[in-house]
């Protein structure tokens, strides 16, 4: 399985363009320390040919024109290699880029049925994509495995499980309950041709038995890096909540994910949804240099893995 980092920023990206944080400044500066970043997606692909898109960010049109494998095909006045696209919530920074792929063949969906129903009742891309090309929408269920396909393979050898890691909804669907089972999940995702097994876990809320279970036998985790400390922000005058209260497990302190991931043996380990506040993007820092003594990357854009 061939994966490669789209985006690897949280949303807004990285500059933000309303922030002027520290990162967001240096990248402005053109500092080399603190490089830019597209907002987080990630493409899989089994056989090079077909891919699918592991959530779709508003950057999606400038990460295909980086990465002309998911454009159209040589042999093709239109189209596309994009076979598919899996969800891993239903906030705006991983689903607006729906709209971008309005144009072209048939692009199968694949989401929880909360997330399907958010996305068709309260942002409703999925009927507005209805007029523009086939976009079948299949639910996924929690620990239940389903294979990948293709319009030309109807088994790409790819096999999807998802497990939840949170339940907070996304502002936009208020007034519903400030909770929803399938609100928020990881992927499992193995090549049963290569054996290699994959975990993307662009939101985690905290290291639960579910993720434990998942990342057993892994080859490469893909972690929520979104903050580095809890408070962060609040700090950078983000919001008043925290991280947690946010939906996500700070990277730093002696309760954070970086604790956990330096003991697991898994090849690459590698944070991605990295907000521009996040002190560990800035490759001068101290906390960059933690992150990377524990041998764990930093993702960037344009990262890529086989496994």
């Amino acid at each position: 399985m061939r994966i490669r980092i789209l985006g690897s920023a949280a949303g807004g990206g990285l500059p933000q363009w309303n922030c002027n944080c520290p990162n967001c400044q240096r990248v402005r500066a053109g500092e080399d320390r603190v490089h830019r970043r597209t907002q987080s997606s990630v493409a899989i692909s089994a056989d090079g040919n077909s891919w699918f898109l592991l959530n779709v960010s508003a950057d999606v049109r400038h990460q295909i024109i980086d990465f002309p494998q998911l454009g159209p095909p040589k042999t093709c006045s239109r189209g596309t290699s994009i076979a598919g696209c899996v969800l891993t919530d239903a906030e705006l920074d991983h689903t607006s880029g729906l709209l971008q792929l309005r144009e072209g063949g048939v692009i199968a969906i694949h989401s929880t049925a909360v997330v399907q129903r958010w996305l068709s009742e309260h942002f409703p891309i999925a009927p507005l994509l209805t007029h523009f090309a086939d976009r079948p929408w299949s639910k996924i269920k929690l620990h239940e495995p389903f294979r990948l396909s293709s319009p030309n393979n109807p088994d790409e050898g790819l096999e999807v499980c998802a497990f939840e890691t949170g339940r907070d909804a996304p502002r936009y669907v208020s007034p519903e309950p400030a909770t929803a089972a399938g609100a928020v999940i990881g992927l499992s995702i193995r090549d049963h041709r290569t054996g290699g097994k994959l975990v993307y876990a662009p939101g985690v809320l905290e290291v639960d038995q579910s993720l434990r279970d998942a990342v057993d036998g892994a080859d490469c985790l893909l972690m929520d890096g979104s903050f580095w400390s809890n408070d962060e922000p609040s700090q950078h005058g983000i919001t008043d909540r925290t991280a947690g209260q946010m939906g996500h497990l700070c990277v730093g302190g002696p309760h954070g994910s970086l604790a956990w991931l330096a003991e697991l043996p898994i090849q690459n380990r590698v944070y991605i949804h990295i907000n521009n506040t996040n002190p560990m993007l800035d490759t001068d820092s101290w906390e960059y240099a933690e992150v990377r003594n524990q041998g764990i990357a930093v993702g960037a854009d344009g990262d890529e893995f086989v496994c």
